[in-house]
């Protein structure tokens, strides 16, 4: 990637009031986070995707994947029941999980039904953009 599309992006940034951006082009991924002085930065590690490799074999199945970067949650609050557990049955609309982002809880609702086969996040792990939560089989 050149550094005049590098810097059109940090100011794509600015003129959005953005934190962070992730963009993938041509095979080359690459995020941009900014940090005010309000605002220290906050350092986490992300596990690799141990299960993620399995779902690749698996011939039939669905996955539901995060729509954005964030915090994992399987349940509203710590505590309460999960949104679903393995075997369970999602209907489309049925909320799933929870992807806190930006102090924000973001809703994540199944968007076809079937059958929770498989759960490839930790509750309260980070999450990438694109990375799998969820397997399931078709209803």
């Amino acid at each position: 990637m050149d550094l005049e599309k590098l810097k059109e992006f940090i100011e794509f940034m600015d003129a959005n009031n953005l934190c962070e951006l992730e963009i993938e082009e041509e095979g080359t991924r690459i995020r941009l986070k900014k940090y005010s002085d309000e605002q220290p930065p906050v350092i986490t590690s992300i596990p690799a995707q141990q299960k993620a490799d399995k779902v690749e074999e698996r011939e039939g199945v669905m996955e539901i994947k995060s729509p954005m970067v964030g915090t994992f949650y399987r349940a509203p609050s710590p505590g309460a029941r999960p949104y679903v557990e393995i075997g369970d049955t999602v209907k489309p609309g049925d909320m799933v999980c929870i992807i806190e982002a930006m102090k924000l809880m973001n809703e994540i609702k199944a968007e076809e039904g079937g059958r929770i086969i498989d759960i490839l996040v930790e509750n309260g792990q980070p999450v990438e953009f694109g990375q799998i939560l969820f397997v399931m089989e078709p209803a």
